[in-house]
């Protein structure tokens, strides 16, 4: 029997709820998304996304435009008159790295309401990013206890995202794997007709191991970079040039040129937090994770290495102008969340240093966070300036024009966390240029 296209509900209209919404439009489904907040969806159906993602603007207006794809806070209602509900909530770490299922609850317990006067099954897929057992011990039960429902009429998935913040719609659209974790017929058979039009790998399997590919994924790509940062310190000791031991180690098939740039370290929503939450999760079972927690560290101490770099150059940092190019976890986002310039601008102006600072897309974010004065462009910012230092490899920053940047400095310091720089080109200039990996 041919697939038909379905009505779906989409719980969050965050990073992953808004991509996956307007991906499922995108197919003919017919997908509201929903959230409590009411200003979130007045933007989302004025076809303007909360978030930037490049391209995601364009697909929502594609769906609203189609009548494919709107926005509620009418919750319970849609969740009831879907046939499929995709739980995609925020699960932050508390201070201890723990998850905080709190929104996962409050998404399930808001499907079992809505489900109390329903007849027809309904499927719910959990997107969210969530520590084992979650889907199985702490979702499923808690519809089923506020719907009265009883098991067979429920089907329960969890089909983890891979999305790449910047990327994301490509991703989507294109995804190089689909991970289809169900509990019950219902959730395997609603999954796989759901992305039979995709031409990539499928992996069937339980719920509870489609959340920890989802967190071993993460997590491996984190310690693969803390890895590379740890080499690439060394490197600045012994007078070695990273790169080409990045590029003689990604010839390797076993290892692959991904993820083997170093830099400042990685942040945003996703792998500071999913490190952490693997953790914590495994020292509850009482298994000991010291590849994870030595992940972390190094992560931290990335940023200082940068702080340091300036201090050795400069001399004083107190009362030295400096420059912050990036300000966002990473290119083609807005996120700052975990960013590492965050700890490098504090770092800072606790020794005195005055800041000024440029991002193309992260400057309101980032101003919640610190009060740090910015500046509309990054030629501005390193205008009279002592040191300049890249946290974020924008093309902006990549395609600067150093010869001007230098003589409007004050000093000739260049500091570039990302290595985003033609070497080449910063050699033929008289910048005190430093960066990871460069000895």
């Amino acid at each position: 029997m041919p697939w038909k296209f379905v009505k779906v509900s989409v719980i969050g209209t965050g990073y992953v709820g808004l991509v996956t919404g307007a991906t499922l439009a995108d197919l003919g489904n017919q997908v509201v998304c929903l959230d409590i907040l009411e200003e979130k969806i007045k933007i989302l159906n004025s076809g303007k996304s909360p978030i930037y993602e490049p391209g995601l603007d364009e697909l929502l207006k594609k769906g609203l435009k189609s009548k494919k794809l709107s926005g509620s806070t009418e919750i319970e209602q849609n969740i009831r008159n879907s046939d499929i509900t995709f739980i995609c909530v925020g699960t932050p770490s508390d201070k201890n790295g723990n998850i905080d299922l709190s929104y996962i609850k409050s998404a399930s317990s808001s499907i079992g309401r809505a489900l109390r006067d329903k007849n027809e099954k309904h499927t719910v897929i959990v997107k969210s990013t969530v520590v084992p057992l979650t889907t199985e011990e702490v979702v499923m039960p808690n519809i089923l206890k506020k719907s009265g429902w009883k098991r067979e009429n429920l089907g329960i998935g969890m089909n983890p995202e891979f999305l790449r913040e910047g990327s994301a719609i490509h991703d989507a659209q294109n995804p190089d794997r689909i991970v289809i974790g169900f509990a019950d017929d219902v959730a395997q058979k609603t999954l796989n007709e759901l992305y039979k039009s995709y031409n990539c790998k499928k992996l069937e399997c339980s719920p509870r191991t489609a959340e920890l590919i989802k967190y071993a994924s993460n997590s491996f790509l984190a310690t693969k970079i803390s890895f590379v940062n740890e080499i690439a310190n060394m490197s600045n000791v012994w007078g070695i040039d990273f790169q080409e031991v990045a590029e003689g180690m990604g010839l390797d098939s076993r290892i692959s040129a991904e993820f083997l740039r170093a830099g400042a370290g990685f942040g945003g929503s996703c792998f500071p937090k999913d490190v952490k939450a693997l953790a914590a999760a495994a020292k509850k079972s009482k298994v000991e994770s010291l590849m994870l927690k030595a992940t972390l560290e190094v992560n931290d101490i990335q940023p200082k290495i940068i702080v340091k770099m300036a201090e050795e150059r400069l001399g004083v940092i107190k009362g030295k102008k400096i420059a912050i190019l990036g300000l966002a976890f990473k290119p083609d986002t807005d996120d700052v969340r975990e960013s590492r310039s965050e700890i490098v601008v504090r770092e800072l102006m606790d020794k005195g240093a005055k800041l000024v600072a440029h991002d193309p897309e992260g400057m309101p974010n980032f101003k919640k966070i610190i009060d740090v004065k910015m500046a509309p462009t990054p030629e501005l910012a390193t205008e009279n300036s002592d040191c300049v230092i890249i946290m974020t490899e924008w093309n902006e920053y990549k395609n600067m024009n150093l010869r001007k940047m230098l003589e409007n400095m004050a000093g000739n310091v260049l500091i570039d966390g990302r290595r985003a720089l033609n070497f080449k080109e910063v050699e033929k200039l008289d910048f005190d240029y430093k960066t990871i990996g460069l000895g």
